[in-house]
């Protein structure tokens, strides 16, 4: 992509001035400003640091921040009055998070991770960075008019050290006229990104270096990412193979057409969608839901297992030292829930002990002194383990933080809600309760203790609820999904039969106990098990490789499931997902359905991980998951986010029932596509083309030419959400940029 400083005269303008304030620094030279104070936490910081510095400083603020420690300074000026920040940093590329908070109403903004500003940051020189109020780093959403007065740079789970420089609340900012990209997209459209004041009518199109005539123009400005506008460019005659070039004054974008790969809709293989594959884990509010189109909403986690039901706490557990907080009340959850056009799944507590407070918690230093780590808000409350990270020994007393549970009180409460939920899950990820829930359940949990547990209290749940649909027993990952806690021996004493295949065949045999099913879906958390911590060109296509996972029965995994499964399953270094879970269910227990209750694209704020949840979305309607909510709440703006606005945003959705799609030579590390029809025999296209540096083209024979809504993320202009109403007038190539997914509905 070319940057155009200079398209044409009127860009010479400056436009766009923010604000008429003068700048505010904050930090500069050996300490901060009047008005500033450090709230930092679990972080050292030397104000006066000599050994590097931008400038003729002289001085820089050196820090050093444990995980998720922070950076924070509050002051006493408004931040959402000014324009932008800005400040020099070096660093070793540092893992933070930037966002800003209101110590008035104690809300928090978005954060903004470093990475999406500068993933160029080196340890021996300063980098300039802005960040421009109306157009957050990551997302192009604005800030916002919160009453903001403390910026904090938090480190992620690595910890950072870095220096700053010369930090400045900025006055105002002047946005540059820029074409940021020009993108051909369908079948006759070309997608001119912009930002300022650009005038789209004086670019031009050529194809094999011949003019193409520009038949209309249409623009579209996303309301919650304003700073990014699109224009798009029909043009007379439809793409093809060869050169194209978008001119604008002397520059120019050019791409390479290929060859379109032939492609063939076959509606005699058909496959109904079920609607609740498009669900999330804890939704913020309606207005989420309805952005998102969120069909399925889950009150999932850790945290629930401790949910005390008739006084609204829970526990933290070991994400947060053991600690007791105040909770919503489950029933006004699932009111609103329901409200917004969502179904719930309530999680219903399946171990002997619940929250008893909003305050207390397992493993006071007044007991304990000897602790690994203790909470940097509350220095008494600690982790709960040795300095050499094993687990304190005698345990706790469970009543230091809990009171008794059991399965006439989760009768009680369930038979007692107002809003009903349509869906329970029995309690989450017990099979580790023993390292998540230590202090109430010390000894690591065994198959049949596992059974026993999801059995007496799924048959609660279907007393007081008896219409409602129960998922169990939701264990974390791959590895329990064949043994328990206690490992292999557990394994051994039930006939080398591996967990899940004996637990479905234990639920067969209670349903003819009871006369009535127990388990209406089989329940698993599915994380991908390759490492793409890096973020690196290897661990991008990695991560976009990984859906392979889910569905393909050649595809060995690429971490240790390939070379050591640990399992006696067929074919076991092959995942496939969906479809080995979809035999053993009709192997073993027919009738049951098929959920994955949390699963993630591994970074939700690359466009990568963008790019993953609308290929797995996309192949959980293709072959027939039941029903999935991703863990755990994707920034509605963020890629991951917008993989859900893409099929279901504002009420346009994806087809109800999958058509299946013929790729001869198909390459599904670099390309997703998924077709379906709806009750009116519309068609509804998604296309994901996982190629960082190449468009594709497909030719789609049984896709009917006409009007058709667009919608797509993505692309060399970033992050932002465009859409718009176009004729695709062949369907014998239409056109995906690089880094993009598109949504195409039959008009």
């Amino acid at each position: 992509m070319v940057s155009l400083n200079r398209v044409f005269s009127s860009l010479l303008l400056l436009v766009g001035l923010v604000c008429a304030l003068d700048d505010l620094t904050i930090y500069q030279n050996d300490g901060l400003t009047s008005g500033w104070e450090n709230w930092s936490w679990n972080t050292e910081t030397d104000f006066a640091n000599s050994e590097l510095y931008a400038g003729e400083s002289g001085t820089s603020l050196a820090v050093k921040s444990s995980e998720w420690a922070a950076l924070s300074l509050k002051g006493s000026a408004t931040i959402s009055d000014y324009a932008g920040l800005r400040f020099d940093i070096a660093g070793d590329q540092p893992g933070l998070q930037i966002y800003f908070t209101s110590t008035t109403d104690d809300t928090q903004s978005a954060s903004i991770v470093l990475s999406d500003i500068s993933d160029s940051i080196t340890p021996t020189e300063f980098s300039t960075l802005l960040i421009d109020f109306k157009s957050l780093p990551g997302t192009g959403a604005p800030l916002g008019s919160g009453t903001w007065d403390r910026i904090t740079f938090q480190a992620l789970s690595s910890g950072a050290s870095y220096h700053l420089d010369n930090v400045v609340l900025v006055g105002a900012l002047v946005v540059e006229p820029k074409i940021l990209s020009a993108e051909p997209i369908a079948s006759n459209t070309v997608a001119v990104t912009t930002q300022g004041e650009v005038d789209a009518a004086a670019v031009r199109v050529f194809h094999n270096g011949r003019p193409v005539r520009v038949t209309s123009r249409t623009s579209y400005s996303p309301p919650d990412t304003p700073s990014k506008s699109i224009t798009y460019l029909t043009l007379g005659s439809p793409l093809s193979q060869g050169n194209l070039a978008v001119v604008a004054g002397e520059s120019s974008f050019n791409h390479t057409l290929p060859r379109a790969q032939s492609a063939r809709l076959d509606l005699r293989r058909r496959r109904e969608i079920d609607p609740h594959i498009y669900g999330v884990n804890w939704p913020k509010n309606a207005n989420y839901i309805r952005t998102l189109g969120v069909t399925f909403s889950r009150w999932g986690g850790n945290a629930v297992t401790a949910y005390n039901p008739f006084e609204h706490f829970t526990n933290a557990g070991s994400d947060w030292f053991f600690e007791n907080r105040g909770n919503e009340k489950s029933d006004d959850w699932i009111g609103w829930i329901h409200e917004a056009g969502s179904d719930a799944i309530m999680t219903v507590p399946a171990l002997d002990w619940v929250a008893k407070d909003a305050t207390s918690y397992s493993y006071p230093r007044s007991i304990y002194p000897e602790q690994e780590r203790f909470n940097p808000y509350n220095p008494d409350s600690g982790n709960g383990r040795f300095p050499n990270g094993t687990n304190l020994s005698p345990p706790t007393d469970p009543n230091r933080a809990y009171t008794p549970w059991n399965t006439t009180q989760a009768t009680t409460w369930l038979s007692q809600l107002k809003n009903k939920p349509k869906f329970a899950t029995i309690d989450n990820e017990i099979e580790i309760a023993a390292h998540t829930h230590t202090d109430m359940h010390p000894e690591p949990m065994s198959y049949d203790e596992e059974l026993d547990r999801v059995t007496r209290f799924a048959l609660a749940t279907k007393e007081a609820l008896p219409d409602v649909k129960v998922l169990a027993p939701s264990p974390c990952s791959w590895w329990f999904y064949w043994t328990s806690a206690i490992g292999w021996s557990d394994t051994e004493a039930h006939n080398n039969t591996d967990f899940l295949p004996w637990f479905l065949q234990q639920m067969r045999d209670l349903e003819g106990q009871h006369g009535k099913r127990l388990l209406d879906y089989l329940d698993i958390h599915y994380y991908f098990q390759p490492d793409t911590s890096a973020e690196d060109a290897a661990a991008k296509a990695l991560r976009l490789r990984m859906t392979r996972s889910l569905w393909d029965e050649t595809y060995i995994d690429e971490s240790w499931i390939g070379s050591d499964p640990q399992n006696h399953q067929p074919n076991p270094r092959v995942v496939s997902l969906i479809p080995r879970f979809k035999k053993m269910i009709q192997d073993i227990y027919p009738g049951t359905k098929l959920s994955v209750s949390e699963w993630s694209a591994t970074n939700e704020n690359d466009i990568t991980g963008g790019l993953v949840a609308a290929d797995a979305l996309g192949i959980f309607g293709k072959y027939g998951l039941d029903a999935a909510t991703y863990w755990a709440t994707p920034n509605e703006l963020g890629p991951t986010g917008l993989a859900y606005w893409l099929y279901r945003g504002y009420g346009t959705v994806f087809g109800s029932t999958s058509v299946e799609i013929e790729i001869p030579g198909f390459n599904p590390d670099i390309l997703g596509v998924y077709a379906a029809i709806d009750d009116k025999r519309k068609f509804s296209v998604v296309i994901v083309n996982k190629n960082p540096s190449s468009a594709v083209s497909l030719s789609l024979a049984g896709l009917p030419p006409g009007r058709y809504f667009l919608r797509h993320f993505g692309g060399e202009a970033g992050i932002a959400k465009w859409q718009t109403t176009t004729t695709v007038s062949s369907t014998d190539y239409i056109v995906v940029p690089s880094y993009t997914a598109v949504f195409l509905l039959q008009r």
